[in-house]
């Protein structure tokens, strides 16, 4: 345990910084915890930074604490509305590195316009739950190779990602829906629903874009959605993202809110 003085401007106390754990910190003032760190590494190695503190003497004492600590680079993960976390990590030393919208995808056929759309000749959809999970690890590694090649898998997909065992890329198959050629699988979508729905990932191989798989993939999801009683769904698009923009703007969906992810 590593425990920091600090002289707080909201009390006539010290405010103590105290590492209780292996990358977790308490704020201290008068015995009562009035701010928690956190740090953890994220699946691809990058190493984020969390802070919850009731006044922003104790955010700062907190993060000079931990930013005396641990190894740049650093990142964090706000909602754009938060005004005054967003500007306390910025007080801290951290820029803007990038942006991700959250959309609010309907359902209804009738409003993405996706009732006729089917999917290319000689291309089916397999539903959640039915797909080869051979062929679907396949296609999986196939498009994050192609996208790590260009932009970069982790610099292209959201922030918030679910660490999985080296090598193991699916979440879940029973969440993924496929197009599917006679000898392989063109593209996939994943449908996560917990408290909502939430489209967690659709691409399709590089070679076999521009054929409308991709909004065929939508359709099959989001009817099977609107069939089971949701009006709509969520989806996280980073904001360089232009094709993906366009394809959920193409269908009705707009942004709801903004995740920014900041770096130090």
């Amino acid at each position: 345990m590593n425990t920091k003085p600090f002289t707080s401007g909201l009390s006539e106390n010290a405010v103590m910084i105290t590492r209780v754990a292996d990358r977790q910190w308490h704020a201290l003032d008068d015995d009562l915890v009035v701010g928690r760190g956190h740090a953890e590494h994220r699946h691809d190695g990058r190493l984020f930074v969390s802070i919850d503190a009731w006044h922003d003497h104790a955010f700062d004492r907190l993060a000079e604490a931990m930013l005396a600590e641990l190894p740049a680079p650093l990142y964090t993960v706000v909602d754009e509305a938060d005004v005054e976390l967003t500007a306390s990590w910025r007080r801290a030393g951290f820029t803007i590195r990038r942006r991700e919208w959250e959309y609010v995808v309907p359902t209804d056929p009738r409003v993405t316009g996706l009732d006729e759309v089917l999917p290319p000749s000689g291309v089916t959809i397999v539903p959640a739950g039915q797909a080869d999970e051979s062929l679907l690890q396949a296609v999986d590694r196939a498009i994050r190779d192609e996208v790590e090649a260009t932009v970069g898998w982790w610099q292209s997909m959201p922030a918030e990602v679910i660490p999985r065992p080296e090598g193991d890329t699916i979440v879940d198959p029973s969440k993924y829906a496929v197009a599917a050629a006679p000898d392989r699988y063109l593209g996939l979508i994943r449908v996560v629903t917990v408290n909502r729905p939430r489209i967690g990932l659709v691409a399709v191989r590089a070679g076999e874009q521009r054929r409308g798989i991709a909004r065929a993939l939508l359709a099959h999801a989001l009817g099977t959605l609107h069939r089971s009683g949701f009006a709509a769904a969520h989806a996280e698009v980073h904001e360089s993202n232009q094709p993906a923009s366009a394809l959920f703007e193409g269908i009705g969906a707009r942004p709801a809110s903004s995740n920014l992810e900041l770096m130090r």
